[in-house]
């Protein structure tokens, strides 16, 4: 037994014991005025409580509400849950143009409240958002913090990327980058589909990144101008211009593998796109983590609490005998500090030993192991090494027999021949002879049949392997004895060719001489072209040193005139930051490439 908080034992015990004490010491106000044997003659004899037998009763139920408090528990084995995700992307277009009012209030505020409903029914999963136009920007990485994203996501409008534009393929490069638990990367795209007529380039990009694109089309086919923030309209060559729903951005969400749906005034869109990329994507495992299961007992303090506490607050007549009772009760069950196991252990044992029954040997190994680690008993190890041994986990179960230290006689015996049987079941190196001596000494405390006979059985095996052992020693003797032989002859052999050869060799020495003065010109050959190599490359090292000074005398010329070159001022610094387009919200992150500014005479302003 354990308490999940025992910090109210620690604290609020000690005070108790003050308040209580206190009273104890106090004298009643009667006790100042009538000496002892006055008041026995004025007290009327009755079988009610005392005041100090109910403030003992109200002391003791007070101490039970603590432990109440403390939460006492037992341990009933561990949980694994395993958190998956199918990590989404959600990009949102804050162009110009998804400030069309064709839909109430604007596209772009439509499209928050879609992505932010998106985002309450996804809690589970990993999401992260990007905001694009001409260029694209990561305004969250993949997160479980739902809430930090979507507050992210609804301070998004138009002015925070200053280019104007719908590039998609910059959003897809985004997209790309980003790390996933899933080789498949999902992306949900919230845009009314800008002025593109070709998305080929989109739809490769995304196949070769593995990219699943799923596209809620906001804004309608008719369209509607795009407002200005000082009331006037967007032109272009004098003609207002309208904006409407490019619907052929659904081939970049189909030929991807995704899903294209146009939006609605209700939350439909939404769920439907939620059932279908749950449908689509894959979840992977991205971390695991075991919690622990406990069986409450709190209930036990707290309903002898209450009993304790009706009886000192009721009328009835109890002896002081059964008070007292009562109190012993507690001590032994709750006070006791030379109590070996915990106050419903009981429980545990009871729960182990029908698990043991009905086949359960796993749940009745960690119940008894548990009780023999908190109580040192023998009979618990016992028990723990015999579930083992029937999971056939014997490297555990001869851990236990060993811890097992019985007394008695007749357990010693048994649990030596069961660790026996464990060693003759782990078959590992030595494990016979540990087998046979196990049951030598469970037949030496006590005789047994079955011992006996699995005694008789090992040691058959054991000669049965000494006789292989044996027959292994003799054939590896013959066969180093046939390849002595085979060496021996091998020399002979060898010795006869060698004085063949010196024979031969004898014959054949005025030819040696010729030979020998041929070698001695050919060598004096060598050496005069060696002289003349070493000659050769002496001169190049020379020629490259040269050239090595030269360029270094180049580079700090060069870096004079740098030094001297004017500084940039103010405005053209002030110009460079413009076209880079540095001035966006610093919450946003760009991971692709800036895209020029390209002279299109065609480009719609948005």
């Amino acid at each position: 037994m354990s308490f999940l908080y025992p910090y109210f034992i620690y604290f609020l015990l000690p005070i108790l014991f003050i308040i209580f004490g206190l009273l104890f010491i106090k004298k009643d106000s009667h006790q100042h005025y009538f000496s002892k044997e006055m008041m026995e003659k004025l007290k009327v004899n009755g079988h009610s409580l005392s005041l100090r037998t109910r403030n003992i009763l109200f002391f003791i139920s007070a101490i039970l509400i603590v432990i109440t408090l403390a939460q006492p528990v037992i341990k009933d084995g561990s949980i694994e849950i395993k958190a998956k995700s199918s990590d989404i992307m959600i990009a949102l277009d804050i162009s110009d143009s998804m400030l069309a009012q064709d839909v109430y209030p604007n596209r772009l505020e439509l499209a928050k409240q879609k992505a932010l409903k998106f985002l309450k029914e996804i809690a589970d999963e990993r999401v992260g958002v990007v905001a694009f136009a001409k260029n694209s920007y990561l305004v969250s990485p993949l997160s479980f913090d739902t809430a930090a994203v979507s507050f992210l996501l609804s301070q998004l409008d138009t002015t925070s990327i200053t280019q104007k534009g719908t590039n998609l393929l910059s959003m897809l490069e985004v997209v790309a980058n980003s790390k996933t638990s899933t080789d498949k990367k999902y992306l949900f795209i919230l845009s009314d589909g800008g002025d593109k007529d070709d998305f080929t380039k989109e739809i490769e990009f995304a196949k070769d990144n593995d990219i699943v694109v799923f596209i809620l089309g906001m804004g309608t086919t008719k369209g509607a101008p795009i407002k200005l923030s000082n009331g006037g309209f967007i032109k272009q060559n004098g003609v207002i211009l309208i904006s409407k729903l490019n619907e052929k951005i659904s081939e970049l969400a189909t030929l991807t593998g995704g899903v294209y749906i146009q939006n609605t005034t209700s939350q439909k869109d939404i769920m439907a796109m939620l059932d279908e990329i749950s449908r689509v994507s894959e979840k992977k495992e991205l971390k695991a983590q075991e919690i622990q299961k406990y069986i409450p007992l709190f209930y036990y303090p707290l309903s002898f609490a209450l009993l304790l506490i009706l009886i000192a607050t009721s009328s009835l007549r109890v002896s002081s005998s059964k008070v007292s009772h009562l109190l012993v009760l507690f001590i032994v069950v709750f006070v006791n500090p030379n109590a070996k196991a915990g106050v419903f252990d009981f429980m545990d044992l009871n729960e182990a030993k029908k698990a043991y029954e009905a086949g359960d040997y796993e749940k009745s190994a960690k119940n008894y192991e548990r009780y023999a680690n908190e109580s040192d008993n023998a009979q618990s190890y016992y028990n723990t090494a015999n579930s083992y041994y029937k999971q056939k986990k014997y490297d555990k179960a001869l851990e236990y027999y060993k811890k097992a230290k019985f007394e008695d006689d007749n357990q010693k015996a048994d649990n030596l021949a069961n660790m026996g049987n464990a060693y003759v079941k782990n078959a590992k190196k030595d494990s016979l002879q540990k087998a046979k001596e196990s049951y030598e000494k469970s037949l030496e405390i006590k005789e047994d049949k079955n011992t006996r006979e699995n005694l008789e059985a090992v040691l058959k095996e054991l000669e049965n392997k000494e006789k292989e052992k044996n027959k292994d020693k003799n054939e590896n003797k013959d066969k180093q004895d046939n390849k002595d032989k085979d060496k021996n002859e091998d020399q002979d052999k060898k010795e006869k060719e060698n004085k063949n050869k010196d024979d031969k060799s004898k014959e054949e020495k005025p030819q040696d001489k010729e030979s020998e003065n041929k070698d001695k010109k050919e060598e004096q050959n060598k050496e005069k072209e060696d002289k003349e190599d070493k000659n050769k490359a002496d001169k190049e090292k020379k020629d490259s040193k040269s050239k090595e000074e030269k360029e270094q005398d180049e580079k700090q010329k060069s870096k004079n005139q740098n030094e001297t070159k004017p500084q940039m001022s103010d405005e053209e610094e002030q110009k460079w930051l413009n076209k880079l387009n540095l001035n966006q919200k610093t919450y946003l992150y760009r991971l692709n490439k800036q895209n020029q500014n390209e002279a299109n005479i065609d480009e719609k302003p948005w």
